[in-house]
């Protein structure tokens, strides 16, 4: 017997091919796996991949066989001791398959098919229908990409890129140019010859002079080039970088006494996805964290998610920063300008209405959205009622959700986030 063993390696990227097909087929119980995970691990575990189980069933490819009917013949290999019509014992207990499972007398059993996913792949399936709203390209930043645009004519260029119009037109401006003075002169010599109304053999001395100018003249506008190295023009070609999103989010939480640790960490969570998502999905993008009780202040991502200060609960010092660092760094001429701010709700009754007046007259005229969360297990709190008639006045500015428990950040997340609220901004 003859053993053929193949031992061709695979194509350049065969197997990166053969992967994103397999993704491709299977996208559906890919999603639904990732959605399973997020709801059971932490969100700062995001940064790695995750492994991913189908049905044995869900991989089950179309084949081609025999249909009912007819006769066949099959040789199976290895059978020594048994005929056709033989009848099997059953084998004794404990002396039959090698399975590791406990036997059971009810259900349907079915292995599962399982893999790796990287954490770019387990990324582009997490934020694979969301995206900021109202991202429109306003200025041309840190572009990486260019394109070739028409740039006027030059005196010099490849063949190729000749303008026979425009050089044509130059050659008939420059040849008016350069005889336009003869022309007059000879119009006016051939005005005084037709005054002395001459005969063709006339040898007045005066006649034979003007006749000689005449000629003269009319040599040297032969002289004159119809078309010369002046006059070419070719087309001009630059390169000129492409329009990119040039945005940033502010990142506005509440740390005073009355949020809790369980709220503080769902907070933490819910700004740790909308990180993950803004790095993922826009490269130019830049981040505003702001933290505030009674007083705000502005801090890297490193305090605003562990420092341990804390105190009152006065909400609109944090949104008069926000105001204040627009008007000193981000002129909403230039930048899209997104917020969200998370909190229990719990403030100030007196401040809360100021609140409401800060968003409306100065923050959502200025801003392409602005998304509110409330982290509270319970009914609404001051700032939400005070917040509620905000969203009549700007219904593509601004959003509010509730989050309870953790499970809710990311069906929340989605919701303010999802592609169905994209509106152009006006």
């Amino acid at each position: 017997m003859s053993y053929i063993i193949d031992r061709r390696l695979n194509g350049k990227n065969k197997s990166t091919v053969n992967r994103q097909r397999f993704l491709r087929r299977y996208q559906k119980h890919i999603k639904e796996a990732v959605t399973g995970a997020v709801n059971k691990r932490s969100i700062t575990d995001m940064e790695r991949g995750e492994q991913i189980s189908i049905p044995t069933r869900s991989t089950h490819e179309p084949i081609i066989t025999h249909g009912p009917g007819g006769k066949q013949h099959r040789v199976f290999p290895g059978n020594k001791e048994f005929q056709a019509g033989d009848l099997l014992d059953k084998p004794e207990s404990g002396g039959g398959g090698g399975g590791s499972g406990k036997a059971s007398n009810q259900g349907d059993g079915e292995d599962e098919f399982s893999f790796y996913i990287s954490k770019e792949e387990f990324l582009n399936y997490l934020f694979d229908d969301l995206a900021l709203p109202n991202m429109i390209k306003k200025n041309l930043s840190q572009s990486k990409e260019f394109k070739t645009r028409r740039a006027g004519f030059v005196s010099e260029g490849t063949p190729n890129n000749l303008s026979v119009v425009k050089s044509l037109r130059n050659a008939h401006a420059r040849r008016i140019g350069m005889t336009v003075g003869k022309r007059r002169k000879l119009k006016e010599l051939n005005a005084a010859l037709t005054a002395l109304d001459p005969q063709p053999e006339d040898s007045r001395e005066e006649v034979i002079s003007l006749r000689l100018q005449i000629e003269e003249i009319e040599k040297k506008l032969k002289t004159v080039p119809f078309l010369d190295d002046l006059d070419l023009r070719y087309r001009s070609q630059v390169k000129v970088p492409m329009p990119s999103s040039k945005a940033v989010m502010f990142c506005v939480m509440d740390v005073s006494g009355s949020m809790t640790q369980d709220i503080k960490d769902i907070a933490k969570r819910f700004y740790i996805l909308l990180y993950l998502f803004l790095q993922k999905s826009y490269e130019h993008i830049e981040l505003v964290f702001i933290r505030h009780h009674t007083s705000a202040k502005e801090v890297d991502e490193q305090e605003f998610f562990y420092s341990r200060e804390t105190g009152g609960t006065i909400v609109s010092s944090a949104l008069k920063m926000m105001q204040d660092i627009i008007a000193e760094r981000y002129n909403s001429d230039e930048w899209n300008i997104y917020a969200a701010q998370a909190s229990d709700g719990d403030n100030w009754d007196d401040d809360s209405p100021q609140c409401a007046e800060l968003l409306s007259q100065q923050l959502l005229p200025q801003v392409q959205y602005f998304a509110y969360i409330e982290i509270t297990p319970n009914q609404h709190q001051a700032l939400w009622e005070s917040y509620t008639g905000l969203l009549k006045q700007y219904p593509h500015h601004f959003a509010m959700s509730q989050i309870r428990t953790a499970a809710d950040i990311y069906p929340v997340f989605r919701e303010l986030f999802a592609k169905e609220r994209y509106q152009e901004a006006v």
